[in-house]
């Protein structure tokens, strides 16, 4: 942890949506593709589960047509999934009867996130909910790659808005990334292609070796 009390950069993407039938499916192609950009396929199934139960709720309780949006953060070892709409009537969950369907997105979430409640917006609410994420070697590699190409994007100013990023957006990070490592390796009197070669092999990943 630094100074500032950061364990990590934050990911986040922002995607709104009209809680009307047709743009629920899209909704959640939306959320499939972008924790796949942040290696995030273990959480793919419970994100698309609980995506579409709080779309829906906005459909069911908000209306049909209304403006929302969803909000999906990554960072400090967790997954954070946030829909915004404008209601301010907060939804509470209830102890479920035979007959009652009332409240069954809340059930979910308690039932299938690490933790999840509601906050009043400046414009209406929002109800959130958290995922823990793995710590396999595996999962951590993609997670900091994801965050360095993310940051190099914007300083490079290669990336597209939040919530309009796709695959090629952060494969167009990777090629100036690369350019800009050779540059500056080259800077410092190294042989990019005799570094590289070394990744490739397989020698001093991860050890930290000069």
């Amino acid at each position: 942890m630094d100074a500032y009390g950061i364990r990590e950069p934050r990911l986040r993407s922002v995607l709104p949506f009209r809680a009307v039938p047709e743009e629920l499916g899209r909704l959640r192609s939306a959320v499939r593709e972008q924790l796949g950009l942040w290696g995030l396929t273990d959480l793919l199934s419970q994100a698309e589960l609980v995506t579409g139960e709080l779309a829906a709720n906005v459909y069911r309780h908000v209306g049909e047509g209304a403006t929302a949006s969803l909000v999906l953060m990554m960072g400090d070892g967790r997954l954070r999934l946030e829909v915004h709409d404008e209601c301010y009537a907060v939804p509470t969950l209830r102890h479920p009867t035979d007959y009652d369907e009332s409240g069954r997105g809340l059930r979910l979430l308690a039932a299938v996130t690490a933790a999840w409640g509601t906050l009043l917006t400046a414009s209406g609410k929002a109800v959130w909910c958290e995922f823990p994420l793995g710590t396999g070697e595996e999962c951590l590699r993609l997670r900091r790659a994801v965050t360095a190409l993310e940051v190099y994007g914007r300083l490079s100013g290669q990336l597209m808005p939040t919530g309009t990023r796709n695959l090629a957006a952060l494969e167009g990070s990777v090629t100036g990334l690369i350019a800009d490592l050779r540059h500056w390796l080259t800077a410092q009197g190294r042989d990019p292609d005799c570094v590289l070669g070394q990744i490739q092999s397989g020698h001093g990943a991860g050890s930290g070796a000069s």
